[in-house]
């Protein structure tokens, strides 16, 4: 119930907000400096169609939006970091995907979230109207292929995350997530995950513990290194790409 009156609440400031609130691609917070416009469908789209958006931001662990809810609006992280997610039947979670500054997530085929949104951090997210977008793109031939582009991107993920899932060995499944991290969020030759090992697992179908000893082991084959509790350096790239089979 908790989750539900804050949702209520901040829908009606959505509405209050949402008829003077127009994205600004030029604003200095608009779109991560991680993040390059020309790269940005979802920015290209709001700015070229100038549709209406808002912002908000959610605490630590803060739900966004639960599993079979209606799928009302789509998301762009600004700042911070979100998981998409969905418990099975025996209390187990299954995190289907990161999300990380730029990243579009909430474009659903039906008309409901098959997976529930956390922050995994306080995050800062760029909501639209997924009605307004879908108006768009049927009478905007750019705007219909820049959302195909997302959402070819997402069915690539979810192939990338079932073969992985599916057919790798523990060790092959944090390399392969160390490798995607490596290259979605390392600055300076170093990445710093938002996400503890229980979600790394969570996201890899595996336990805690096999987590912490792989990495372990990565570490004592000085294939990588720690600086902080998240903090990693990635000292020989070559070698995890050979355990990415």
């Amino acid at each position: 119930m908790y989750h539900i009156a804050i949702r209520r609440k901040e829908m009606v400031m959505l509405n209050q907000s949402i008829t003077h609130s127009v994205v600004n691609t030029n604003a200095p917070h608009a779109v991560p400096s991680a993040v390059a416009p020309a790269a940005n469908p979802f920015a290209e789209i709001t700015g070229h169609a100038g549709l209406i958006a808002s912002e908000f931001s959610y605490k630590k662990d803060e739900e966004i939006y639960g599993e079979d809810e209606p799928a009302e609006y789509v998301y762009q992280v600004i700042s911070g970091a979100v998981r998409s997610y969905k418990l099975l039947s025996d209390g187990r979670r299954q995190i289907g995907a990161f999300h990380l500054p730029g990243d579009v997530f909430g474009l659903e085929f039906g008309s409901a979230h098959r997976l529930a949104a956390e922050a995994i951090i306080d995050t800062t997210v760029r909501l639209v109207k997924r009605r307004s977008l879908e108006q768009a793109a049927g009478t905007d031939v750019a705007v219909a292929r820049k959302l195909w582009t997302m959402t070819a991107h997402d069915l690539r993920h979810a192939e990338d995350h079932m073969l992985l899932l599916g057919r790798k060995t523990a060790m092959e499944r944090v390399a392969t997530f160390l490798l995607e991290m490596d290259r979605r969020l390392a600055v300076a030759g170093m990445m710093a995950l938002p996400m503890c090992r229980r979600d790394i697992g969570d996201y890899l179908g595996l336990t805690l513990e096999t987590v912490s000893r792989a990495l372990s082991q990565l570490q004592s084959q000085g294939i990588l290194g720690f600086s902080g509790a998240r903090q990693i350096v990635l000292r020989n790239r070559q070698r995890l790409r050979s355990m990415d089979a």
